[in-house]
């Protein structure tokens, strides 16, 4: 969809969920029915890692045991069959995003996806000067006096790997502010994001501050300006109904382990003319045409970024996720996670001393909060809340500038997701409000 629907919006379309469901969905997660330290779980980290259904862990058991083999490679029965499972997953994972099957790369994870993505764009410029590839290559090449503009709220894997680009390059790097509220400064987008932009880079949906950035608004800027246009989408793709090709952006990546599947797995994708003519980042075995002893000619996406081994079982889990997400609904996830995070904005609100991050209640936000608690360490909130069986994530959650901009070195998160129940938000409440008493702050 080009633009994300409101969760009031979303509810007049597509039925509701309610807890009744919620608690039928969570019995398919065995990791969720424990104690711990005395009270039952409690899961709201699911910002950091997501939590994996029995569909998704049997899909990667059943490959082991029925399929193992090495994929695109052998022309035995096994072989064969795992060729087809792996690239039925990335089929899958295509249609799960609105792209193409060959725009889909299979990476380790998100931050691997941009750093695919940042050191492609260094060989650009070295190929290019050795008079290697085509003139849209030498396009796609980073020069002294290039810009990279990025923004202020990003998490450190979509921020690092641009900074290391400028530097391999001679580019400069700029980024958006953000306002006290946490909303991007669009005001002054404009005057960033111009001639010498060759990359805009953001996140979809900030993992701090909860807010969900003008995805098309921003797109449109940096295409006026004839940059590539890169979106993080490890905070949207597991909560909202995600079309790369309506959003209009050049690339983007999101990882398994944030939306049901196994760690290890994530995803890359980019518009196909592009993939074609970037050079490949790791190189190696399967992922060639011809090899000399002088030189190598590689294929095309998807197989040009995907160098050696791969993630074999992690990708048909990942699909088995995909699935689970799509069958109970994306809209409908993002509907009842969005009632949750306003509950938990509005009651972390009414805490004496806790400031929430991000916008306020009653103003769109995906289903987490962070917050300060006046007084007390983010570390010491979180071993408080681990007491009372409740799982938040503390720290600076990889955004340092983003903290630093807000005056503060770390924060408690608390997210949720298609698991989480309005009980379990208010016992967080509960157990919050008694933070500051107990460590007499």
């Amino acid at each position: 969809m080009a633009v994300i629907s409101t969760p009031a919006t979303l509810e007049r379309a597509v039925p509701v969920m309610d807890n009744a469901e919620v608690l039928r969905i969570r019995n398919d997660f065995p990791v969720l029915n424990q104690v711990v330290n005395g009270q039952p779980l409690v899961y709201l980290d699911s910002g950091a890692t997501s939590q994996n259904p029995v569909s998704v862990i049997e899909a990667e058991q059943e490959f082991y045991e029925q399929r193992n083999a090495a994929v695109h490679r052998g022309a035995h029965h096994l072989a064969v069959e795992a060729t087809e499972v792996f690239e039925d997953a990335r089929q899958t994972i295509a249609d799960f995003i609105g792209a193409d099957y060959a725009e889909t790369i299979w990476t380790s994870n998100a931050t691997e996806g941009l750093n695919l993505l940042s050191y492609a764009l260094s060989n650009a410029g070295l190929w290019a000067a050795q008079g290697r590839g085509d003139q849209a290559l030498r396009g796609l090449a980073l020069r002294p006096g290039d810009e990279i503009v990025v923004t202020e709220m990003e998490h450190h894997a979509n921020l690092i790997p641009w900074q290391e680009l400028a530097f391999r390059t001679g580019a400069t790097l700029r980024y958006i502010p953000i306002a006290d509220d946490g909303s991007l400064r669009m005001d002054q987008a404009g005057a960033i994001v111009g001639p010498r932009t060759k990359v805009l880079a953001f996140t979809h949906a900030s993992n701090v501050l909860g807010i969900i950035n003008p995805v098309k608004e921003l797109t449109d800027l940096g295409h006026a300006a004839g940059a590539l246009v890169v979106l993080d989408a490890c905070q949207s793709a597991p909560h909202l109904s995600l079309d790369v090709k309506e959003l209009d952006v050049d690339f983007a990546v999101f990882s398994g382990h944030k939306m049901l599947a196994p760690t290890g797995i994530g995803v890359l994708y980019g518009r196909q003319e592009l993939l074609d003519i970037l050079p490949p980042f790791l190189t190696g075995g399967s992922m060639i045409t011809t090899v000399t002893m002088e030189r190598a000619e590689y294929l095309p996406a998807p197989q040009r970024f995907e160098a050696g081994t791969q993630r074999i079982s992690q990708a048909v889990a990942m699909a088995a996720a995909a699935n689970y997400l799509t069958e109970t609904g994306l809209d409908r996830i993002h509907v009842w996670e969005a009632g949750l995070g306003q509950r938990m904005v509005a009651g972390l609100e009414a805490i004496p001393g806790v400031r929430v991050l991000g916008p306020a209640a009653g103003k769109e936000r995906i289903g987490l909060a962070a917050f300060d608690v006046e007084g007390v360490h983010a570390h010491d909130v979180g071993q408080f809340l681990d007491s009372r069986g409740i799982a938040v994530r503390v720290g600076h959650h990889c955004a340092q500038p983003l903290h630093r901009r807000l005056g503060l070195t770390a924060t408690t998160r608390a997210s949720a997701y298609l698991y989480n129940t309005t009980d379990d938000v208010d016992r967080f409440l509960e157990a919050v409000a008694g933070v500051r008493a107990y460590f007499r702050a």
